[in-house]
């Protein structure tokens, strides 16, 4: 199939000098895209297009991201696009959030049909998609009740007011009187990130992402990931209203816990009457290749937080609570206008449906195997290379240098990948719908890339 961006009524209203392009796309049919579409652009070159969306971006935009110099125009499975033509193995989908990748057919008929019924009424109203995607993710987690809110970082500021009410009620006081004291001290880990709205930063490891905002939240304590005896220099009864942790850390460096840190922490936590609240706004569903990252560890939280992959791009966020943190919850104690719409739950349960059967889920696995496996053949001999790490398909690749330069390097190659940890790590968190032989062209690519890069200066 041929796609014609006039198709999509793309026009430039000014070409001039003073007025740089502008592009506006509407009205695009979403039939099925072949695998390989041919993209044409009458009047103006592929270039153009680019470097006038570019500057258009940097104009109107405020300028937080540090974008690449890329315009996307299209996706299908695990590729991706560009309106240069070129074509992309999309080892990032989207921060982990594109898990059926692009074009899934069943997510766009879905959310044609409910489209054309109703998108959004509020939480004033009953609605079935809510209902049915809470039922969905209650009856296969720990959960009693599920909250429902528009990203991680909402998921996580969620958590945090239920945590402190849960304290406040569990010491004997009345939540609502402003002169009560109750635990309420926060403990989160190194190399944690939790989200940029000022509840979730104050938890977020890196320093760089609050010191412009401060004073952050009080409260907030630091320990050692991984480190059960640093956990319980902090975690203290009386102190401590809840743990916020990620049983497999992604910005952080792809870092898996170990049990005996999970298990250690339930136990703390139980010791200090505290909840434990897992993030997995990036690990859960399926990402591991297990439903829910945990499930691996034998614990269970209190609370967990659910994001990123839940919709397969549409904004969306969740909280599971068990009853005992459920019950202290009234009307009117938290709240979210756009939160669990028609339109975005029912495209959730679409990628949930989808997601949760176990033969999909022991695919994730097996791939994740793979691309390690993979990895470590094709770069382990590069002295750049430390580790290759994760669990299923939430891998990362340790290096002794930055890892920016080699995403750039991967994105000539055809590939896109990120970074983490402290900028040494090479991300990869693909659709979890991609191939084998997706994953041996991606790994090549990877390593032809790596081969580019100068070996840096040996130090004396």
């Amino acid at each position: 199939m041929q796609l014609n961006l006039n198709a999509c009524q793309l026009k430039a209203d000014c070409v001039s000098k003073s007025r740089p392009l502008k592009l506006i796309a509407f009205g695009l049919e979403s039939k099925r895209i072949a695998h390989k579409p041919k993209v044409t652009i009458q009047a103006f070159t592929k270039s153009r297009i680019t470097m006038n969306v570019i500057a258009d971006e940097q104009k109107y935009i405020l300028q937080t991201y540090g974008r690449t110099p890329i315009v996307i125009s299209h996706g299908h499975g695990s590729k991706i696009y560009d309106f240069d033509g070129k074509e992309y193995i999309d080892l990032a989908a989207g921060i982990a959030v594109n898990a059926l990748g692009h074009n899934n057919e069943l997510w766009i008929e879905t959310l044609r049909d409910q489209a054309s019924r109703v998108a959004h009424t509020s939480n004033l109203y009953h609605t079935i998609p809510q209902v049915e995607l809470a039922k969905r993710l209650v009856e296969t987690s720990f959960g009693d009740k599920a909250f429902f809110c528009n990203s991680g970082t909402e998921a996580n500021e969620g958590a945090l007011k239920f945590s402190r009410k849960y304290a406040r009620v569990k010491a004997g006081v009345d939540a609502y009187d402003p002169a009560a004291q109750a635990p309420y001290e926060i403990v989160s880990f190194s190399s944690c990130f939790h989200g940029r709205t000022m509840g979730a930063l104050a938890l977020t490891y890196k320093q760089q992402y609050k010191t412009p905002f401060f004073p952050m939240m009080p409260g907030s304590v630091l320990a050692k990931y991984n480190d059960l005896e640093s956990a319980a220099a902090v975690i203290k009864k009386g102190k401590t209203a809840a743990v916020f942790v990620e049983p497999v850390q992604g910005e952080g460096g792809c870092n898996p816990a170990t049990v005996e840190f999970l298990q250690g922490l339930r136990r703390l936590c139980d010791e200090a009457g505290a909840l434990l609240v897992f993030d997995e706004v990036q690990c859960g569903l399926g990402r591991t290749g297990t439903l829910w990252a945990h499930q691996r560890y034998g614990v269970e939280p209190d609370i967990m937080t659910v994001a990123k992959p839940l919709a397969n791009g549409l904004p969306i966020g969740a909280c599971l609570l068990k009853q005992h943190v459920a019950d202290v919850m009234k009307p009117g104690d938290h709240g979210s206008t756009f939160a669990g719409n028609p339109l975005v739950c029912r495209a959730a349960c679409a990628v949930f449906d989808q997601i949760s059967q176990p033969a999909f889920l022991a695919a994730v696995e097996a791939k994740g195997e793979y691309l390690r496996r993979q990895l470590r053949e094709a770069l382990g001999s590069d002295p750049r290379v430390v580790e290759v790490r994760g669990m299923g398909l939430l891998v990362g690749v340790q290096l002794n240098t930055p890892a920016g330069p080699l995403v750039d390097a991967a994105r000539d190659e055809g590939v896109l990948a990120i970074t983490a940890g402290k900028g040494d790590v090479l991300r990869l968190v693909p659709p979890l719908i991609i191939t084998n032989e997706e994953i041996d062209e991606a790994v090549a690519a990877i390593a032809r890339a790596l081969a580019r890069l100068p070996m840096p200066p040996k130090q004396k």
